[in-house]
């Protein structure tokens, strides 16, 4: 590798840490360094036509529609995940797919989150279980992982520019968890960083979260890599550990590092650093894949995703307490029922008829 890293020109480097048309890297013809497809998940493999038109969700290839991570939780199977990523992995050889973006392993904090149905739960130790497995069998059949968000990522309002705000006690046991164990027990190939800020800093840009926890603390050797569009300030990216910027294609973020690198401010071996971890990605795209499949057998992995999905179901116990006749008093807690002004519950008794089977 360090040959070859001595052989990339300075304009070579700055592509390779940059997507193309969407949902692709950048090759290297002339050293033989391929790109590599990457695509959506977390519940199939959304492949998406054209490649330039990006970010369609009604122009995809088919593909099977596994039930969401909100549902497969439920089953309190991590199995299923497993199988549902081996199924998923398959359909990836298939479309030439290098890398899914999957799976997603936020904590759920508010069930206004237009994302919540991606993330499996707001305990950090399910979503743990079911992330792993989930990446275990992806990875099982040669395609890359990248577990998103990282990190603190739990709702959709200002996505771009929000500032998720919170102490070192629940950054690590909430939030940070689930990733930590992912990254330690299923070691994905990669990782994506949210949009969001981080106590006032963006993710993108967050040496302590990508360089001194994800890469020193936990050990991950893999690429970091934005979300689409993710990126602020490239350089500043790059120098806090973050490799890849996708959707890419964006001229200015090029001219900044080629700019950084050539005046000293981007430093020799930080640059490398990411280019190393973009060719060991390539290599592990490029080895142990299994062998690509003509077409996927569609049939059996929907008969998978029928029974995923009555493993996965929530039945409520009826003990003679519905239907409700008007005059039971209920227990309503919670602080998004006081900050959403719904009106006063009555004083409590009721307590709980559901129960998971």
């Amino acid at each position: 590798m360090e040959e070859l890293v001595g052989r990339l020109t300075l304009e070579e480097k700055a592509a390779l840490l940059e997507g193309a048309d969407s949902w692709y890297t950048n090759p290297v013809p002339r050293l033989g360094i391929p790109r590599l497809h990457l695509t959506d998940g977390p519940h199939g493999v959304r492949q998406v036509r054209r490649a330039g038109g990006g970010f369609s969700v009604s122009d995809n290839e088919p593909a099977t529609a596994f039930p969401t991570s909100a549902a497969v939780a439920s089953s309190w199977n991590p199995e299923l995940a497993r199988r549902m990523g081996e199924a998923i992995a398959e359909e990836c050889l298939a479309a030439g797919v290098d890398v899914l973006l999957a799976p997603g392993i936020n904590i759920k904090r508010s069930p206004l989150c237009g994302r919540n149905f991606e993330y499996y739960s707001e305990d950090p130790l399910v979503s743990a279980a079911f992330g792993a497995a989930f990446v275990q069998g992806v990875q099982s059949k040669g395609v890359g992982c990248c577990v998103k968000h990282f990190a603190v990522n739990s709702n959709e309002t200002f996505r771009f520019v929000g500032d998720s705000v919170v102490d070192e006690r629940a950054l690590r046991e909430i939030y940070l968890r689930a990733f930590e164990s992912v990254v330690k027990n299923a070691k994905p190939y990669a990782v994506m960083s949210a949009y969001n800020k981080v106590n006032g800093t963006f993710a993108s840009e967050n040496r302590r979260l990508l360089t001194d926890i994800l890469r020193r603390e936990w050990g991950f050797d893999g690429v970091v890599m934005t979300d689409w569009g993710a990126t602020c300030d490239r350089v500043e990216g790059l120098l806090a550990g973050c490799d890849l910027d996708m959707p890419g294609g964006s001229w200015h973020n090029r001219k900044a590092i080629l700019e950084a690198a050539r005046s000293g401010r981007l430093a020799a071996d930080v640059l490398d650093a990411s280019v190393r971890r973009m060719l060991r990605l390539i290599g592990r795209c490029r080895t142990g894949k299994a062998e690509r499949q003509a077409a996927p057998d569609f049939e059996k992995h929907a008969a998978l995703a029928c029974d995923i999905a009555k493993e996965s179901a929530v039945l409520l116990k009826n003990d003679g307490t519905l239907p409700l006749s008007g005059g039971e008093r209920l227990l309503v807690v919670g602080e998004m029922l006081r900050k959403n002004a719904v009106p006063r519950a009555p004083a409590p008794s009721l307590v709980h008829v559901r129960r998971m089977s």
